[in-house]
């Protein structure tokens, strides 16, 4: 496939993929730019090995895009805060400590699923889409989207509680 066939073809899906995950279609538009840039410049990195779909691959290039531009925001937001002198921050230092240790902790047992696993968890939990969108992602049913979704989060919970037994 040549490189100007790359957006014709997948450019309205990844951008639709886009607007699920940012509720805003400007934002989505840019980010469809930079996704299709970056992938154009990294094609030589994709490896199609049976199982690997080169939209999944445009769709993990197109979240990374997103969850940049989150982070971006997110420091933004942080640094206007403490430019006017507010504390963003209602909460107390011990509390912000235990809600970021739950995040790692969850972060670490995520962490240890299978890959597919993993991504499909992210796509509900970070990426906020349907299990019709994911298996679409994936290439899969509505159903098995949300059978596997289920089973990543048995294996999390199970995970979770080997954890608890081994802290104390």
């Amino acid at each position: 496939m040549k490189k100007e066939e790359i957006y014709e073809e997948y450019g309205d899906f990844i951008f639709r993929y886009l607007v699920t995950l940012t509720k805003d279609s400007e934002a989505a538009e840019e980010l469809t730019q930079e996704t299709f840039y970056q992938a154009i410049k990294s094609i030589d990195n994709f490896r199609p090995d049976g199982k690997a779909k080169f939209s999944t691959w445009l769709c993990s290039i197109a979240k990374n895009m997103w969850l940049q531009e989150v982070n971006r925001q997110k420091k933004k937001q942080q640094l206007l805060g403490s430019l006017k002198g507010e504390n963003s921050v209602s909460h107390t230092l011990e509390e912000e400590y235990f809600r970021n240790e739950d995040k790692i902790h969850f972060f670490k047992l995520a962490h240890q699923l299978d890959e597919v696993k993993r991504e499909i968890l992210y796509l509900r939990l970070l990426g906020d889409l349907s299990f019709k969108e994911i298996g679409s992602i994936f290439g899969e049913t509505e159903n098995w989207a949300r059978v596997t979704f289920y089973r990543a989060k048995q294996q999390i919970r199970k995970g979770d509680r080997t954890d608890e037994s081994s802290r104390f």
